[in-house]
């Protein structure tokens, strides 16, 4: 697995960046990080553009999804059924907005194992490289004067150093870097979610639970995202001034390209809803769904029941002949009570002997 990370993964990711680096003007590597980071943005442009449309198709939704679960009335099973009925008609899958990120974790790793070994040994500019980019006329001058490898940012910032570090202390640009990252994200996710401003604190739901008051799930939903929009910047802060400053440059760009593609793809839908349900034939009204699924929900339970009787245990009894005779007994408390109170005939003849 390891090797396979390396080969298809962590290799290619070096050579590409080590390519940037060969080649941009000044041989700067920050430069070559913010061409890079940018080159992937654009490389992972379809599936961004699915994941922002899944997301903004998600939130239109949103009153639809309140209607529902008001509808149903506490009913799980009957709102469930709704709601994947709502997200089908408007091919809408909720979970296909995670591949971007899932893809992008690798990416990450990736970088970030390549300049680690970019600033703690120059030698892999040869030995971790592709034949045809050892030929590149910088690498091969690299190759005879290591010394000359230039792991800054426009001569000014040092990518390899940590905003804290036990060896060399504090490194403010490295700290500098990191808080603008973290801003970068902050904007980046406000801009995203724009439309849950207005979303309550998680503290003011948590409370109304405690003392009884049923949850909306919606929002908690909302408070929670809302939560996330500081808190991950915040992390993003954390995480990044105990990494090189060249991982914090990442995170900048990779948000700032981020935004502007966000910006285009929500200009072109100004109103999404309304885009969904225009000329819309698989669109029923949630009465019509409600009432579908609540006439598919008796039938089934009618199914169901009269299976139960149709699987009633019959008496079995054999006839002279030897054949076994299949009869179901039917008991009612009025035939019971009428042979009960008849008398026998044995009780007849005690009768007319006393006599």
């Amino acid at each position: 697995m390891l090797d396979f990370y390396r080969t298809f993964i962590e290799q290619p990711i070096f050579n590409l960046l080590e390519v940037i680096y060969a080649l941009v003007p000044g041989h700067d590597l920050g430069v070559a990080i913010i061409i890079f980071t940018a080159l992937i943005r654009l490389m992972l442009w379809p599936l961004v553009r699915k994941q922002l449309h899944h997301s903004r198709r998600i939130r239109a939704l949103q009153p639809e999804l309140k209607k529902i679960k008001k509808a149903t009335k506490g009913d799980r099973q009957l709102e469930v059924r709704l709601q994947r009925e709502l997200y089908k008609e408007h091919e809408i899958n909720p979970l296909s907005t995670i591949w971007t990120l899932v893809v992008q974790i690798p990416i990450f790793i990736g970088l970030y194992h390549s300049v680690l070994k970019l600033i703690n040994d120059t030698n892999t500019l040869q030995t971790f490289s592709y034949s045809w980019v050892r030929e590149l006329p910088w690498i091969e001058h690299l190759a005879t004067a290591s010394e000359k490898f230039d792991a800054s940012l426009f001569g000014i910032i040092d990518l390899s150093q940590k905003g804290f570090s036990s060896s060399s202390g504090i490194y403010v640009w490295a700290i500098f870097l990191a808080a603008i990252a973290a801003l970068a994200q902050y904007y980046q996710s406000k801009h995203l979610l724009s439309d849950q401003k207005d979303a309550r604190k998680l503290r003011e739901i948590l409370k109304e639970a405690a003392a009884g008051k049923e949850t909306d799930q919606s929002e908690v939903t909302a408070a929670i995202t809302k939560g996330m929009l500081v808190f991950m910047p915040i992390m993003t802060f954390i995480f990044s001034i105990n990494l090189p400053a060249a991982l914090s440059l990442y995170f900048l760009t990779s948000s700032v390209v981020g935004y502007f593609q966000q910006r285009i793809i929500f200009s072109e839908d100004v109103d999404e809803m309304a885009l969904l349900n225009k000329d819309n034939p698989k669109v029923i009204s949630l009465e019509e769904k409600l009432e579908k699924l609540k006439a598919e929900m008796a039938d089934s339970k009618a199914d169901s029941t009269t299976t139960e009787a149709d699987s009633t245990p019959a008496a079995v009894k054999k006839t002279k002949s030897g054949k076994v005779d299949l009869k179901v007994t039917i008991s009612s408390p009025t035939s019971s009570s009428k042979t009960k109170n008849k008398p026998t005939v044995s009780a007849k003849n005690k009768k007319k002997r006393r006599r």
